[in-house]
């Protein structure tokens, strides 16, 4: 990625999770003493943006935080990775969301999610943005937020030509919707990547099995994206576009912990992807960083860099 820094703007909620190791996990009425405690900033947006500038590129983060004390460990912790923070908005009225997480002996868990400011993210803190966003290369939006500013910013990188990158995650106010039921922006985008659950449930199928998963990406397409990019674990991925469909592998690394690939990998595409237009080579790069991803501890602190992406692809090549 030489010569000039692209820049992407990422779209995507915030949260701090704090991690509580303890004997065994408490049950209602249960008073349990605690061993350790761990803050760790984390969620879609700062998880993918933190990949994208990992990758080389400049990045701004459209985000909301509370009015606590959280909301400055988010800034520091972002500001490590220079990670742009203007549009990291404020939300006085209340708290940066959380993450609970009760870590037994056994290494099991237990979390609890607290959505808190990123519920407020709203279309006129994307329209703020908007000359940031026409200047990027790459729009990533992770689903998970408030449908309007979802909407929002797929309308306002549309119109100035930013290529848009879309986790068709159900919007917060839509815990429970009926299947493919999505705004019809969400299938104007440049690249949809989803699981191969949610891909399934957008397009209304009622088994998620790799034998149907072209299937599922053709009626995406068909719908209006671009493209569709299913990931499937260690099955690898699915690029599908007007063009065919195409298989790539996942990469052979000792799993340690899944909980940073998916945004690994998301992060990592739009980096390819706002350098050079071809999503199948964008998809295999995004594979190398969410394999690299499981093989830490973590989900921000798990994220590979460029040059270890690219050395895993090397060893990839080469065997």
């Amino acid at each position: 990625m030489a010569g000039r820094i692209p820049k992407v703007v990422v779209v995507g909620g915030t949260y701090v999770d704090m991690a509580l190791r303890c004997g065994q996990v408490p049950v209602p009425g249960q008073f349990v003493n605690g061993t350790a405690v761990f803050y760790t900033v984390t969620g879609p947006g700062p998880n993918q943006a933190a990949e994208v500038a990992l990758c080389g590129c400049q990045v701004y983060l459209i985000s909301k935080v509370g009015g606590d004390p959280f909301a400055q460990m988010v800034k520091k912790s972002l500001g490590e990775f220079n990670i742009n923070t203007d549009f990291v908005y404020g939300a006085e009225a209340k708290n940066t969301g959380v993450i609970v997480t009760f870590v037994n002996a056994e290494g099991e868990n237990a979390s609890l999610t607290y959505t808190g400011a990123n519920s407020a993210l709203m279309s006129q803190d994307i329209d703020a943005a908007e000359q940031v966003i026409s200047e990027a290369d790459v729009c990533l939006i992770h689903g998970n937020l408030p449908q309007d500013a979802i909407t929002t910013a797929i309308r306002c990188a549309k119109l100035r030509g930013t290529k848009v990158i879309l986790n068709p995650a159900r919007p917060m106010e839509q815990s429970e919707r009926e299947s493919g039921d999505l705004p019809i922006e969400y299938f104007s985008v440049d690249i949809l990547v989803t699981n191969l659950f949610e891909a399934a449930d957008i397009t209304d199928h009622s088994d998620a099995n790799i034998r149907v998963a072209k299937l599922i990406g053709s009626d995406l397409v068909a719908r209006g994206a671009g493209s569709a990019v299913i990931t499937m674990g260690k099955r690898g991925c699915l690029v599908v576009d007007r063009a065919g469909a195409d298989h790539v592998a996942a990469f052979d690394v000792e799993l340690v912990d899944q909980t940073g690939r998916g945004d690994a990998f998301a992060g990592a595409l739009a980096a390819y992807c706002a350098v050079k237009d071809d999503v199948r080579e964008a998809a295999k790069f995004a594979s190398a960083a969410g394999a690299l991803a499981c093989t830490k501890f973590g989900s921000i602190e798990a994220l590979p860099t460029r040059a270890e992406i690219i050395e895993l692809l090397q060893k990839e090549d080469s065997e």
